[in-house]
């Protein structure tokens, strides 16, 4: 594979084989480069005024030595070839004295893009991007007298990304996504309700010919209203029917988490030191898959270089591996399955979910919803937080329904859904054929990553629904 000339030359300016020769000049496991270009666009429009406006760009280094599974990390940037051998040697220094380490012979990698964005952002002029949000906050506001608040946010992203590491590997990648949400607020007497809905992608200005800016802000405005008029969610132990739609917010939270390696390789996990175990129904297969094109959490390599890979993590209810990053791949003894991910370069890379999944199944969605005589229909997850050292988890319902005779009833506000991972994974009796994914930016040790989950319809025989009724 033929390198491209704008990963030499990086490499090139920062002299960066001598920089990270260097950096193991003490030993250590495994070292790395990594180089990033980040141009972007941020604005925020609320209610009537441009709040936020920022364009940039931003370009750095870092180094980072792994040795006895701990870590020697630093970044700068100031790209000059002196100023990154004396980081190196910062980070050398850091190393517990070993065998030395040496630099293997250049061996190219993957370069990306895995695939190609139609319209690049940075051919748009602000003043388009602006417009953008200008229509979403016209719509919302005339959706309904009732709209008080309409907040619209608008992101670009164009990263250039270079990795070199000790094992000889040399990769590149450059990633394009665009980010577009509306938040509007509806109010009556004291009640207040949130419509809200993001989308995105790994992909350019296109995103906007699937998804006009008047849509997003009519579905946003819609379930606002709809939750509005809604009675109160029912509580108690019920049926729930997770709609395709409602998003992947589940499997993300409660089970994804608890198969990054790096917490259940330190027991943080409710499924650590369970692989080859039954951890859900036969029904239910978790994936994590990067290669998924134009998906928010995709890209051709992960932020160490390790190419892109769909991984199996449940397959029939068994749990078949974690995900890992080159470290927590080092102290177990397997390959990394690419998901070394970081915010920037600033960032050590840490275990982080990608394009995250529950697999379709056989069965026709609206089977589900017939077959079912009672209980709550999720169409649209809220938040979530999950204690991985349990798995117990609770979901907010963003848009749920009553389900009455099999048929959607009434819609129905602040519901809640509480429950426990692995029990939740083993009680699902019915997964549809369909396939709903849904977007979000991750939180981990402090940083941020472009994520997508995504499942089909599911039903869950019973679960706990909090909600102001008894």
């Amino acid at each position: 594979m033929k390198t491209p000339e704008w990963v030499t030359q990086v490499i090139d300016r920062l002299d960066g084989e001598k920089a990270l020769r260097r950096a193991v000049s003490r030993g250590g496991d495994l070292a790395d480069l990594f180089w990033e270009e980040v141009t972007l666009t941020s604005l925020i429009l609320e209610d009537g005024r441009l709040e936020k406006l920022i364009t940039g760009l931003d370009t750095g280094v870092s180094l980072r030595t792994v040795f006895n599974d701990h870590q020697a990390f630093a970044s700068t940037n100031d790209l000059s070839p002196d100023r990154l051998f004396d980081l190196a040697g910062t980070v050398a220094a850091a190393v517990e004295q070993g065998g030395s380490l040496n630099v293997h012979a250049l061996s190219p990698g993957a370069f990306g893009p895995a695939f190609t964005a139609g319209i690049s952002p940075s051919t748009v002029g602000i003043e388009a991007k602006v417009d953008l949000l200008r229509r979403a906050e016209a719509e919302a506001r005339k959706f309904d007298r009732r709209i008080r608040q309409v907040k619209v946010v608008y992101a670009d992203r164009v990263q250039k990304i270079v990795v070199l590491n000790s094992e000889g590997r040399l990769c590149g990648d450059e990633r394009i996504s665009s980010l577009f949400l509306v938040q509007v607020v509806a109010a009556e007497g004291e009640v207040l309700q949130v419509g809200y809905e993001p989308v995105g992608g790994a992909l350019g200005f296109e995103l906007f010919e699937e998804h006009p800016p008047e849509k997003t802000a009519g579905t946003a405005a819609a379930r606002s209203i709809l939750m509005l008029e809604a009675d109160e969610a029912p509580s108690g132990a019920m049926p729930v029917v997770l709609s395709a739609e409602a998003g992947g917010t589940m499997i993300h939270e409660a089970v994804g988490h608890g198969l990054e390696a790096d917490l259940a390789g330190e027991g943080l996990s409710v499924y650590s030191a369970k692989v080859g175990q039954t951890v859900a129904s036969p029904l239910i297969t978790v994936l994590d898959d990067a290669t998924l094109p134009y998906r928010r959490g995709s890209f051709a390599v992960d932020d160490e270089g390790s190419s892109a890979q769909r991984t199996v993590l449940v397959e029939n209810g068994l749990l078949k591996s974690y995900m890992h990053d080159r470290r927590s791949a080092l102290k177990a003894g397997v390959e990394s399955t690419g998901n070394g991910r970081r915010e920037s370069y600033r960032h050590v890379p840490v275990v982080r979910m990608t394009n995250t999944l529950i697999a379709p199944g056989q069965t026709d969605p609206g089977l589900i919803l017939s077959t079912t005589p009672k209980g709550l229909f999720v169409k649209k997850m809220g938040g979530g937080q999950v204690n991985t050292i349990n798995g117990d988890f609770v979901f907010e319902v963003s848009e749920g329904y009553l389900i009455e005779n099999g048929r959607l009833g009434r819609p129905v506000r602040g519901a809640t859904l509480t429950g426990n991972g692995p029990e939740v994974l083993n009680r699902i009796d019915m997964v549809g054929s369909d396939l709903g994914f849904s977007i979000g930016t991750c939180g981990k040790d402090g940083q941020g990553v472009p994520v997508a989950d995504a499942q089909p319809t599911l039903r869950i025989p019973e679960i706990i629904v909090g909600g102001r009724q008894g």
